[in-house]
């Protein structure tokens, strides 16, 4: 067995060497706007990769479409080898539901490195909304005749759905308004155009500690860490209310496995490093290490999750 286990880590090793020697950039692609939550984590993942890979890391912002301009982008790549795609709840769980035709199979087209993070969700105001609290919220929505705007990092993002189920469980009327990405959508907020959203930690969390924001509860069952005295919309009555935004690291699907190999080795080791774990902290997110199978099984069940509530409250963007 392990005369059978040499020849194939030398090459992997060769492999390795010569990707390395090459020192060719890799394109990463992100599906949203400079400065928000995903290309925070994906630019503090990158520094680290890029070191293990030992060649450079670029970052390709492509917004809009809910991620779609940018996935169809990445599995149209022809340099395989050198070509990364931030995959997320829009683009792998809720897009094949939400759209007729897409221009790429989120099963099909791209294969899974591993999962990088987990985003927190938090309902936010601006401060012009006299409300501080889940059932001052409640009470202020309500009272609005015409119904009431909301936010979001774009149509089919995490915030937008996790804002339509609120509604749904609240029995509130919202009308949603969609940007290219979370921190555009944070800076109208900030700005009073439009009164609240739920908000990545990552996008947000600046302004809820500065006081530019006020934070009315978390989506998430706990309480977190980066804002441990905002309670969550739970324990203030909303049961049983959990979402999440999340997001992985995947390659176009033709891709050789040696190469998906390498970029999950630098993937857990970045995901590792005590650089990353305090950057990630500091934006309120949780790493999510693993292997490429375990990101594919966690996706299957987002999927199916998300897959359900939006056929069953019939959401369509096309």
């Amino acid at each position: 067995m392990i005369k059978k286990l040499i020849p194939l880590l030398a090459a992997a090793s060769l492999s390795f060497t010569a990707f390395a020697q090459s020192g060719k950039p890799v394109e990463w692609i992100v599906g949203y706007a400079a400065g928000g939550g995903s290309d925070a984590v994906a630019r503090a993942t990158a520094e680290a990769m890029a070191k293990t890979l030992a060649a450079p890391i670029v970052i390709n912002n492509k917004p809009g479409a809910a991620t779609n301009i940018a996935a169809e982008y990445a599995v149209r790549a022809k340099d395989l080898e050198h070509t990364l795609f931030t995959a997320d709840f829009a683009t792998l769980a809720a897009n094949p539901f939400l759209f007729g035709k897409l221009g790429y199979s989120a099963e099909k087209d791209l294969k899974p490195v591993g999962l990088l993070a987990r985003f927190p969700l938090v309902l936010v105001v601006g401060p012009q909304v006299p409300a501080s609290n889940w059932a001052e919220f409640l009470a202020w929505a309500k009272a609005q005749g015409g119904g009431v705007n909301y936010a979001s990092a774009g149509v089919g993002s995490p915030h937008h759905l996790a804002t339509e189920l609120l509604a749904e469980q609240a029995g509130l009327k919202l009308t949603h308004v969609a940007y290219k990405g979370a921190a555009p959508a944070v800076a109208d907020v900030l700005g009073g155009q439009v009164p609240f959203m739920l908000v990545d930690t990552a996008s947000g969390n600046q302004f809820v500690l500065s006081g530019k924001l006020k934070a009315i509860g978390v989506a998430s069952a706990q309480r977190i860490a980066s804002l441990p005295k905002v309670p969550t919309l739970t324990e203030q009555g909303l049961a049983g209310y959990e979402a999440y935004a999340w997001q992985g690291l995947t390659v176009p699907s033709g891709t050789p496995d040696a190469s998906v190999a390498r970029y999950s080795r630098a993937l857990q080791e970045a995901l590792a490093s005590p650089t990353v774990k305090a950057r990630y902290e500091a934006l309120g997110v949780e790493g999510l290490p693993g292997t490429p199978e375990q990101m594919a099984a966690y996706v299957k069940t987002e999927r199916e999750r998300w897959g359900r509530l939006i056929k069953a409250n019939n959401i369509r963007i096309d």
